[in-house]
């Protein structure tokens, strides 16, 4: 009793284990997880990484100066792995929480999909462990390899994340064949299913989430203009004055040049990093919008929570 006078219709509407209530508490868990994981790297390896791949940097251009060319390559193996755990967390992260989005995002056209109740729900299933399969895929292929792989080149880690990733594909292409029949039965049909009234909370995310959307879009034209072609005369210049620093046997110099190397990545990743959150932040804070009717709080609480989550946006 005490419960049922914060639930909309629409959420008294939601069946359980329906494929909405599937696309948006498995959309919502991804999220939060890809959050997590990137939390937990960006504090425990992403510095430490780029620390030891400046390292390896300095170690490759001392072996150019004492004309090592083993030491020069088993630098620059050491910095090709480096680079490849730092891209595969990195791409682990972008790929759970970009599937979270897509969930929501299919959580709303589900009135639309022209399927059966038992067919959407596989769908969702089929989405959500795709995109397990993809993230967890990209994860181990740096530690898995080629080890005991049929294929040369291809790892069991790879194998895992292009399978993940066909069944996503297949899911969404089979969710827009619903959706593409649904209206070609019904061509007039355009009203949305879901409730008219709109509240404060939802109000905040759709105009908070618009604008966070619209300053990541300024910003990140802001750097293109302004940051990105300098930056990149930058890399140049500092990339020259290791070289001539290494032919001419300075290691002053050389430590020089990649500390600025090393600067410059870091600034770079920064901007990046700015621009690309505070996009996914506001698109974040749209799809939140469009399933605050099946939130099962308060209203005030409901409130409460979108402040947060858009104080905590900008300040991130």
């Amino acid at each position: 009793m005490g419960e049922s006078r914060f639930l909309s219709p629409a959420a008294v509407a939601l069946a359980p284990l329906s494929a909405p209530r599937l696309f948006i508490l498995g959309g919502l868990a991804l999220i939060i997880a890809g959050m997590l994981f990137g939390d937990i790297f960006a504090v425990f390896v992403l510095h430490q990484n780029g620390g030891r791949t400046g390292a390896m940097l300095l170690a490759a251009a001392q072996a150019a100066a004492d004309q090592d060319a083993i030491g020069v390559r088993n630098a620059f193996g050491s910095m090709a792995g480096l680079l490849e755990d730092r891209g595969t967390k990195i791409d682990t992260h972008v790929h759970v929480t970009d599937a979270g989005y897509l969930s929501l995002l299919l959580a709303l056209i589900q009135p639309y999909v022209a399927f059966s109740a038992y067919r959407k729900r596989q769908l969702a299933q089929s989405f959500l462990a795709g995109s397990i399969m993809l993230a967890v895929g990209i994860f181990l292929i740096h530690y898995v390899g080629v080890a005991h792989s049929p294929f040369a080149v291809i790892g069991w880690g790879s194998v895992l994340a292009d399978a993940g990733g066909a069944l996503l594909v297949l899911a969404v292409a089979a969710e827009m064949w619903g959706l593409w029949n649904h209206f070609r039965a019904n061509p007039l049909e355009l009203k949305p299913e879901f409730p008219g009234a709109i509240s404060w909370a939802e109000r905040a995310l759709l105009s908070g989430g618009t604008l966070l959307v619209l300053l990541g879009f300024l910003y990140g034209a802001w750097y293109a203009a302004f940051d990105l072609y300098p930056q990149e005369r930058v890399e140049l210049r500092i990339l020259n004055d290791l070289a001539i620093e290494a032919s001419s046997h300075n290691p002053a110099g050389i430590a020089h040049a990649v500390d600025d190397y090393s600067g410059l990545s870091a600034a770079r990743a920064v901007s990046i990093a700015a621009h690309s959150h505070v996009i996914e932040f506001g698109l974040l804070a749209l799809l939140l919008s469009f399933v605050q009717p099946y939130i099962f709080l308060s209203e005030v609480w409901k409130t409460r929570w979108a402040v947060l989550f858009l104080t905590g946006s900008v300040l991130l």
